[in-house]
């Protein structure tokens, strides 16, 4: 598709641009340098801005306000940025540029944009080149904003295309930046994403990339391209690198972080090398290709050599250097993740999130184990307030969590040997472990791949860690798994349905219908009914389908379940001799009691949700949820479990919203203007396809697209009771509760069961609490008179089994079956005769317990050192007592559910002892 004709403008012959070709990457680009011969691009060319720019040094906050105020200038609406969390996508993790804010929706042409044209200053998060930050002077870093100007040029509209958009790159760079023209190089290029593609010119200058523009024109099916009627400009210009070009710094990083980057070296204990051995790392970093160790060497030898620094000095300074700048790059990125919400998990953008931070911690700890990530984290958010205000907003947070992150990381390291010891267990007398192990250890675990590497060699394991490891397992995160539907309804009866109408919704129109009348439309074998329309709500969302019957004729047919592909509602029908025929009229009724049982879950749903944001924080977001008849339930991102006060007052503040009976909204609204209105919190429950998005809304509390029925007013659910919370994995939580009747018949199950306890005890329910606090003390007694007569026991039984003992070769043989001992009992008293009789001895003690036996075989330490182990004498003994256990050589236990034969036993063992 890389057309030459794509490239050919207007505006380059207005201004008498000329096209070459890089000799080095072979790519062609435009300039008004006849004497140019390289595409002025890192890494054919090295950056030559230090010396060279004369342009105003902006700040980051300067180049975007300078960006937006040009564009703004010349018709460009600024609108928002929106969350580095991407919401409003189904397929994508992190907000990765600026064109992602527009799609699926704006770019399919399904909505209108906010603005066209407009401008915006997107932060994005990229972390597929993780393991480069630092490597490369700042031309990798994991957040930065992407500046843009788009426009949307449909059929009957056109806005503008590439050589406007050329012109405004030109115009931007040479007023604003004040770069000579001759400097601004335009390079060729294709852009490929999100389902769309088009050409592109990369705009460089003096050896750094600022600008990208892209001119999406058709559409990616199947590696086929077809032209889209909607044409859009998709720009991007690097905030961070305008500000790094015009301040003319060594690094990106001195021009991003100024001040807040001193900071951090010192609390990491690193210093700053000279500035001439800087702006040297600067310039020759241009030309590293950092996942090249080749290209690496070359780099150091380079600055080695420039400098006059010795190539080991030299290594040390830049491996400080890359892993003080990485700190700094992860922990801004950290603090926008957790802003906008983001629970660190072992899944989704949680576990994106928890790379970040124990990249950086693992950093950390090497440069300076006793600086605290939280404290880098506090001058970011004070860093960057005024320019992220959700940083300010959500400071407790953020902190709190990365503080709790760090804590468990740094017990992680501390298990670490014993963890990575399990871990690699398997590999032993192999020669490697595959990286794709070495990525499912790090996965599961977090254990960093450099401490499985030093335990692995030490067991003669060799472990290769490649230098994008970390990039290697974001890459494998970075993208939602792609969701299949799955339909409950055969492949071929939805083929038969695929050119019928659209089914009218009457549950939508009036969820408290309960019969109604429709027209039959088609009737697959018998059992599969599709009516013109219904008031049957088809399972999804997380509600039940509803159950009730259609009745023709006189004739009832029981509906037992109700699905929806595409817009066609099926309805499937139990068995019956009786034939539907296309056309007739038929009567619907729901099963009313069940559907308004499944109306109360699902609004208390929305109103339990409102209520964890309000007592937990806004970083709570559903990640599941299930409305039946008996319960419902929730589940939600959090960092840890609830405690019993946290679980009383989300009760408490969802039973109030019950009790004020608030009115509860519901309707179809544009998608846009729903998003406008009420912003991204809408897609609690997902992303639901189309222009347009059913809203439910309980005024101030809750508003959520969802397609299931509600009640009118949340007084209709009567009580909310909290029935089971846990934490049913890393960062997620789920809540169980019932609602109305349902709660009335938990509450009534849990008197009549406390009723029954009481009984029991001779207490009734008002005095169950004194009653039982009596019994605890009273057992409290009971367990210390026990413990005592426990022991005078055990010593006692010691002393008999003492005076039982045979002696087989001047060794004490002790064989015996005991009555409810466990093992912990049973090794005690191995130990006790052990240390009473100093000799040398084999015991072996069975112990009967409810439903099987267990037991110990034990040999003194001294014979075991001679040979004779506990192991030697369980391999003779196990056939005969049907055992089965394990141990070490001089304790073993075991169970069995054959009665042991004393006299056989001590026989095995004389025989076993005779014969060592």
């Amino acid at each position: 598709m890389n057309n030459e004709q794509e490239y050919r403008l207007e505006f380059f012959k207005e201004r008498g641009f000329i096209r070459k070709q890089c000799p080095r990457c072979k790519t062609w680009f435009w300039t008004l340098n006849p004497d140019q011969t390289y595409c002025n691009d890192a890494p054919c060319v090295e950056y030559t801005f230090f010396k060279e720019s004369k342009a105003p040094p902006f700040t980051v906050t300067e180049a975007r306000r300078v960006f937006i105020e040009f564009f703004a200038k010349r018709g460009h609406k600024p609108v928002e940025p929106r969350p580095v969390v991407a919401r409003w996508r189904d397929d994508l993790y992190l907000t990765i540029a600026s064109i992602v804010d527009f799609q699926p929706f704006v770019t399919a042409g399904i909505i209108p944009p906010p603005a066209n044209p407009l401008v915006v200053s997107q932060p994005c998060i990229r972390l597929e080149d993780i393991d480069n930050v630092g490597k490369t002077a700042g031309r990798h870093l994991t957040s930065f904003e992407m500046a843009a100007h788009h426009a949307f040029n449909y059929p009957d509209k056109y806005i503008y295309w590439k050589d406007e958009t050329v012109r405004y790159a030109f115009e931007f760079f040479t007023t604003e930046l004040k770069i000579p023209p001759e400097k601004i190089t335009y390079k060729e290029s294709w852009w490929e994403g999100g389902g769309n593609a088009g050409p592109s010119f990369e705009v460089t200058v003096d050896g750094l990339e600022l600008a990208t523009l892209v001119f999406m024109k058709y559409k990616v099916e199947d590696g086929s391209y077809t032209e889209i009627p909607l044409k859009i400009v998709d720009t991007g210009y690097g905030v961070e690198r305008i500000a790094w070009y015009s301040q003319r710094t060594p690094t990106a990083f001195h021009a991003i972080y100024r001040e807040l980057l001193d900071k951090v070296m010192k609390m990491l204990g690193v210093e700053s090398p000279r500035e001439n051995i800087l702006y040297t790392i600067g310039q020759y970093a241009s030309r590293v290709d950092p996942e090249n160790l080749e290209s690496l060497e070359e780099f150091y030898k380079g600055v080695s050599q420039a400098t006059g620094t010795p190539i080991e000095d030299v290594k040390e300074i830049l491996d400080k250097l890359e892993r003080a700048f990485a700190i700094t790059d992860h922990t801004r990125t950290l603090a926008l993740m957790l802003a906008d919400g983001i629970v660190p998990s072992n899944s989704g953008e949680g576990y994106l999130a928890r790379l970040v931070i124990r990249r950086a911690l693992r950093s950390l700890i090497i440069l300076n184990p006793d600086t605290s990530l939280a404290d880098i984290i506090k001058l970011q958010i004070d860093y960057w307030r005024n320019d992220f205000p959700k940083l300010k907003e959500n400071s407790e947070y953020i902190i709190y969590v990365t503080q709790l992150e760090e804590k468990r990381f740094r017990e992680l390291l501390r298990r670490g040997e014993t963890i990575v010891s399990r871990l690699i267990s398997k590999y032993k007398g192999k020669t490697a472990i595959p990286l794709n192990d070495l990525i499912v250890i790090y996965d599961s675990h977090g254990i960093p791949p450099d401490i499985v590497k030093e335990k692995a060699e030490r067991m003669g394991v060799k472990v290769e860690i490649p230098i994008n490891f970390y990039s290697l397992v974001a890459s494998r995160h970075s993208r939602a798994p792609l969701k299949k539907e799955e339909y409950k309804i055969p492949e071929n009866i939805t083929k038969e349905i695929k050119d019928l109408p659209t089914t009218k919704m009457l549950f939508h129109e009036d969820p408290y219908i309960k019969e109604f009348e429709a027209k039959v439309l088609k009737v697959i074998n018998g059992e599969y009914l599709i009516l013109d329309k219904t008031a049957f709500y088809p399972e999804g969302g997380g509600q039940l389908a509803d159950e009730g019957y259609v009745e023709v004729n006189g004739n009832r047919i029981r509906v037992v379940d109700v699905q929806k592909i595409g817009d066609v509602i099926i309805h499937k029908l139990e068995k019956t001799h009786f034939t539907i025929k296309e056309g007739l009229k038929v009567k619907g009724v729901i099963d009313w009691e069940r559907r308004y049982r499944l109306m109360k879950h699902h609004t208390a749903t929305h109103v339990i949700l409102g209520a964890a944001r309000k007592v937990l924080g806004h970083h709570v977001w559903q990640a599941g949820a299930e409305k039946t008849v008996e319960k419902g339930r929730l589940d939600i991102t959090h960092y840890e479990s609830l405690s019993e006060d946290e679980i009383e007052r989300i009760e408490r503040e969802a039973n109030k919203i019950v009790f004020q009976g608030l009115d509860v909204k519901t309707g179809f609204m544009r998608r846009d203007i729903a998003e406008e209105k009420y912003g991204l919190i809408l897609y609690q429950g997902g992303v639901p396809p189309g222009p347009h998005i059913r809203v439910v809304e309980i005024p101030g509390w809750d508003v959520e697209a969802c397609f299931g029925t509600h009640l009118k007013n949340t007084r209709e659910i009567g009580l909310i009771k909290i029935i089971n919370v846990e934490r049913i994995q890393d960062g997620v939580v789920r809540l169980e509760y019932v609602a109305g009747e349902a709660a009335l018949e938990y509450l009534q199950k849990l008197m009549r069961e406390l009723n029954n306890i009481a009984k029991k005890i001779g207490a009734s329910i008002i005095t169950l609490p004194s009653r039982v606090e009596s019994l605890l003390e009273e057992l409290s007694e009971y367990k210390k008179r026990m413990s005592m007569f426990k022991r005078a026991y055990m010593k006692l039984l010691v002393n008999n089994l003492i005076l039982s003992r045979e002696k087989v070769d001047n060794i004490n043989v002790i064989v015996s079956i005991l009555d409810n001992l466990d093992y912990k009992d049973l090794s005690d008293v191995v130990k006790s005769i052990n240390d009473k009789l100093k000799e040398d001895n084999v015991i072996i003690l069975f112990s009967k317990i409810p439903n099987r036996i267990i037991y110990v075989a034990a040999v003194s330490k001294s014979l075991a050192d001679k040979g004779l182990t506990a192991i030697t004498i369980h391999n003779n003994l196990v056939k005969h007592i049907k055992g089965r256990g394990g141990g070490k050589k001089d304790y073993i236990q075991g169970v069995t559910r054959a009665e042991p034969n004393i006299d056989e036993i001590k026989a095995i063992i004389s025989d076993t002892i005779k014969h060592k």
